[in-house]
């Protein structure tokens, strides 16, 4: 059985998820291929996206959110993630389980005991369907049926279990609006009878993530029990080694750069899922890298970076520059170049329309030990 080293890992990660050369597919064929974005942060994706795509617009995407053929939703690690609509109804059913599980262990589920939750589940909905409410809106509404509950646990009960969709101007590019939630089931209108099967699941994870172990696929979606499932796929896979013996399975005809393929410099917005999605992170964050110090932003303001196709650093959007800080110094003077040039790029993207194209600013790294 072939061993992959984390480098022939590394570049098989970059090329599936679009960043080891930016791709032409259009914003929808990505999302799909992608298995959806992490979007926790409302903006993250578009930063996610122009990382990935060549000649990427912002506009496709908010027009993509506003005509429903895109949706913010809870999915994957019980995690906010943007998908396709297509998606919205394939893929909750395959992290339900896990979304219950949560609420289940949660001081939420505590203060809501003895609650009949199939009335909670339909009076909230009712609420939400009227008109899409915020969290706090939906918990006053359901305080004057269940007078002696606490009514955050109320409306959280709801959102664990519920599959609901953050609409817009939250999440839309250049605009804001309050977390207001409604149904799946209503801002879709037409439900569809697409329930992606785990194998399905499974072969998708694969094709952008892989090659990948059984613990790589649960740590990506938090759903276990998923060893039956690699099992009786087995015979249609491509199976690996790492260098820790541990066996990895890939769909065939998947891409396998060779390790010494150029990477260049990539940005990335907080919490992308090219960093989270694997029970061993090292195929692309170093052994050794800091914690990643990052508080939950917009997506747009802040980030992580890559150069020669590992996480390197941190970047924030301030004060009109784009200030790089990187975990160690050593950047050689090419490696120094690419990275400011890329993080030129990406200032005048993200301020486009306002004004002078930012400066990139590299902080002095920490000293070699």
């Amino acid at each position: 059985m072939t061993t992959l080293g984390p480098r022939a890992l590394n570049r098989a990660l970059l090329a599936r998820q679009l960043l080891l050369g930016r791709d032409r597919r259009n914003v929808a064929d990505a999302l799909d291929h992608l298995v959806g974005l992490q979007a926790q942060a409302p903006l993250a994706p578009y930063v996610a996206l122009w990382s990935r795509l060549r000649d990427f617009d912002a506009a496709e995407l908010s027009t993509a959110i506003q005509e429903r053929r895109a949706v913010r939703m809870t999915l994957m690690r019980v995690t906010i993630h943007l998908v396709n609509r297509r998606d919205a109804h394939a893929l909750r059913p395959f992290v339900q389980s896990v979304c219950e599980q949560v609420f289940a262990s949660s001081g939420f589920a505590r203060d809501v005991e003895g609650i009949d939750l199939d009335e909670l589940r339909a009076r909230a909905r009712a609420l939400v369907e009227e008109r899409p409410r915020t969290r706090v809106e939906l918990s006053r509404a359901l305080a004057e049926r269940f007078t002696d509950r606490d009514r955050a646990s109320l409306a959280y009960a709801f959102t664990f279990l519920e599959p609901l969709v953050h609409v817009p101007p939250r999440g839309l590019w250049r605009k804001s609006g309050p977390a207001a939630l409604t149904t799946v089931a209503s801002w879709l209108e037409r439900p569809s009878d697409r329930v992606a099967s785990p194998e399905d699941v499974v072969l998708r994870y694969l094709a952008a993530f892989g090659p990948a172990s059984v613990a790589d696929v649960a740590k990506w979606s938090r759903v276990t029990g998923l060893r039956p499932v690699i099992e009786a796929l087995r015979p249609r896979l491509r199976t690996f080694r790492d260098e820790a013996r541990r066996e990895l399975f890939d769909v065939p005809g998947a891409a396998l750069p060779d390790p010494d393929t150029p990477a260049p410099p990539r940005f990335l917005p907080e919490f992308d899922n090219a960093l989270l999605s694997h029970a061993d992170r090292t195929r692309i964050i170093p052994a050794g890298s800091p914690r990643l110090p990052l508080p939950a932003g917009n997506g747009a303001r802040m980030g992580t970076f890559l150069v020669d196709g590992f996480l390197r650093g941190t970047w924030r959007l301030d004060d009109g520059d784009l200030r790089l800080e990187p975990f160690t110094p050593l950047l050689s003077r090419r490696e120094a170049a690419a990275l400011d040039d890329e993080a030129g790029h990406l200032g005048a993207f993200l301020t486009e329309g306002r004004g002078a194209r930012p400066r990139a600013c590299r902080a002095r790294p920490p000293s070699a030990p």
